[in-house]
């Protein structure tokens, strides 16, 4: 049996934390921009905190688990 939660939970947080796919902190004229298509320096690293705090949570503290067949 393969265990798929950390696959899974780590491809739907790349997507939603893709900075400025469906938003991103900082922005280049605002605190936060949505759907911009743009991104800077600064705003990869602060998504790239956020999306490591996150994996750490559901994978090390809950535990999350999806197994098949």
């Amino acid at each position: 049996m393969a265990d798929w939660g950390p696959v899974v939970i780590a491809v739907v947080l790349f997507v939603v934390l893709t900075p400025g796919l469906l938003f991103q902190f900082p922005g280049r004229g605002r605190m936060v921009e949505f759907g911009n298509m743009q991104t800077s320096p600064i705003s990869i690293l602060v998504h790239t905190v956020i999306f490591f705090a996150l994996i750490t949570i559901f994978l090390i503290a809950v535990g999350v688990h999806i197994y098949t067949g």
